[in-house]
């Protein structure tokens, strides 16, 4: 049987990355990061999730911070040059990132967006990013995704 490859592993794979692949049954409904995270028995500080915003040009920017934390909307405007972001709306993801909900990575988008990582991720090992499908994620070094896409790492999460 032909294993799957994602646009982000064939990415990957071209630029002579390691990740590790973590697959998990889907069912029809949307599973959040934390239901994620479970099923591939991960910590949920190492599991991260893509987010796609927009500012008022139409211009498309990403953020992928931990599943259990809250992106700040003024450190990611600040993180980017912007003075407003919003999320973009879930109808508009697949056309502009190629990828569907549940299932969007900040590897291998239709096109180049400035992406950014939230910080913590540089003090782990390794961090859980989707892989560009449902039921499948992408365990790589976060540096490494330096390597593959032009990333800045920033803190961008809420903080009680």
């Amino acid at each position: 049987m032909k294993k799957l490859k994602t646009n982000a592993m064939r990415m990957l794979d071209q630029y002579n990355i390691f990740y590790h692949i973590h697959e998990f049954k889907i069912g029809k409904s949307h599973l959040d990061g934390h239901e994620v995270a479970q099923l591939i028995q991960k910590p949920e500080n190492q599991v991260y999730k893509t987010l796609v915003l927009m500012n008022h040009n139409n211009e498309h920017f990403v953020f992928v911070i931990p599943i259990v934390e809250h992106l700040d909307m003024k450190k990611a405007s600040k993180a980017v040059g912007q003075k407003k972001l919003e999320l973009l709306p879930l109808d508009q993801l697949t056309k502009v990132t190629g990828y569907v909900r549940g299932g969007c990575s900040p590897i291998g988008m239709k096109k180049a967006f400035q992406t950014v990582v939230d910080s913590r991720a540089q003090s782990l090992s390794s961090f859980i990013v989707s892989a560009g499908k449902r039921g499948y994620q992408i365990e790589i070094d976060p540096n490494d995704l330096s390597k593959v896409i032009t990333v800045q790492f920033e803190d961008v999460i809420k903080h009680n």
